[in-house]
């Protein structure tokens, strides 16, 4: 007799997987048509107007990933080796290896409640102490988690204060607003991540975005191996091979056409999880910031173990090995990772609230193409695993 998933026991439900348009295979045959393969060309350029149209940003800079433009933005600030740069602890290891990159010293911040974003009192924190030691940051990377914008107007007024730029890690918040603003604009740069996962694609890529017309122009110099200009090949300063070919554009350029329609899916798929899993006593979504919009990249939510009778690891690792679905932890915190273990971090007064977030924190599958059966199939799942709803 047939049950429900029973045909997709066999077939892996991934967290957010690569989702086409069917559109973009005319962007690509357009630029193998024209012989603009690589490195560079027309939908480069075009790729980088309208991804900054699209934040209402002055300019942009398509590069190979998110990491690469995060390395140019602290190199474009000035950040040197032995400088102090403060970054969000609750993040991909992508936003802090380019200050490693840059042999500067990552200090790392904790998030709050109500955004899982940089916690303004911690930064504030930071701050005071660091001033103390005669070691004020370079720069401040804050990372917008899950398509979300972090609490930006603390934020920027703190920074501001020390006169200290502020470089927005938003790969995962492309499409997001804070008080109607983008998301990765608040900032003397943003970054923008292009990875499978994300909520465009270009297989991999990264764009970085800023009103600084005349330092994005540094950064392709930078980016192109500093050639010099001359009719030979002149180097003059250390570059990177970092620009983002014609071909990976042309699929971007595709993928920004349905961007909107991407967003409300994912929204779609965040209301559903809440419809069915909200009112179970212990579990907590993540909150949507008070005059923010996110996109809701990926569906995050906590589990009070004490509550619900159950480890948030013991769902994931049951629900990855016996029924095929990828559900994640929510990030580990940089100040967690062996590679960081001797670096300072400034918690939150109220609670370790990053430490907190990876112990109960759970990602669900959140992919736009995540079909109405498949997302039914995880939440049966889910709830079969749980010792009790408390319903």
């Amino acid at each position: 007799m047939f049950k429900e998933g029973d045909n997709l026991k066999n077939n892996r439900i991934f967290l957010s997987p690569p989702h086409m348009s069917g559109d973009e295979i005319n962007y690509v045959i357009d630029a193998f048509d024209s012989n603009w393969i690589a490195p560079l060309g027309p939908h480069v350029d075009a790729f980088e107007k309208e991804v900054a149209d699209y934040v209402n940003t002055k300019g942009a800079l398509a590069l190979s990933s998110g990491t690469a433009a995060l390395h140019l933005a602290l190199k474009l600030v000035g950040v040197k080796e032995e400088d102090v740069v403060f970054c969000s602890s609750l993040t991909f290891v992508g936003s802090a290896n380019p200050i490693l990159y840059l042999g500067a010293i990552p200090v790392f911040i904790d998030s709050e409640l109500e955004s899982w974003n940089m916690c303004p009192k911690s930064l504030k924190k930071a701050f005071v102490s660091m001033e103390n030691k005669g070691q004020l940051p370079k720069a401040v990377i804050i990372t917008n988690l899950y398509g979300q914008s972090a609490d930006m107007d603390p934020l920027v007024n703190i920074c501001k204060s020390y006169n200290v730029p502020i470089i927005e890690d938003a790969a995962e918040s492309l499409g997001a607003t804070y008080k109607n603003k983008a998301s990765g604009t608040f900032g003397k740069f943003g970054v923008f991540s292009f990875n499978g996962n994300k909520i465009i694609t270009t297989s991999g890529g990264g764009m970085l975005i800023s009103d600084d017309v005349e330092a994005l122009d540094k950064a392709r110099f930078f980016a192109t191996q500093s050639r010099d200009p001359a009719i030979h090949y002149e180097h003059s300063s250390i570059g990177y091979n970092y620009r983002l070919s014609n071909i990976l554009a042309a699929i971007g350029r595709a993928q920004l056409n349905v961007i909107e329609k991407r967003i409300q899916e994912r929204r779609n798929i965040y209301l559903k999880y809440y419809q069915e899993l909200s009112n179970i006593k212990g579990i907590t979504f993540m909150p949507e910031i008070k005059y923010g919009f996110s996109t809701r990249w990926l569906t995050t939510l906590t589990l009070d173990e004490k509550v619900t009778g159950i480890q948030s690891k013991n769902i994931i690792n049951t629900l990855l090995l016996k029924h095929n679905i990828e559900v994640r932890p929510v990030w580990k915190p940089m100040h967690l990772q062996p590679l960081f273990k001797q670096c300072e971090f400034f918690s939150n007064e109220e609670k370790n609230v990053s430490e907190h977030l990876f112990a109960n924190g759970i990602c669900l599958p959140s992919g736009s193409n995540l079909t109405a059966e498949e997302q039914t199939h995880v939440i049966s799942c889910f709830l079969n695993t749980m010792p009790n709803s408390g319903m």
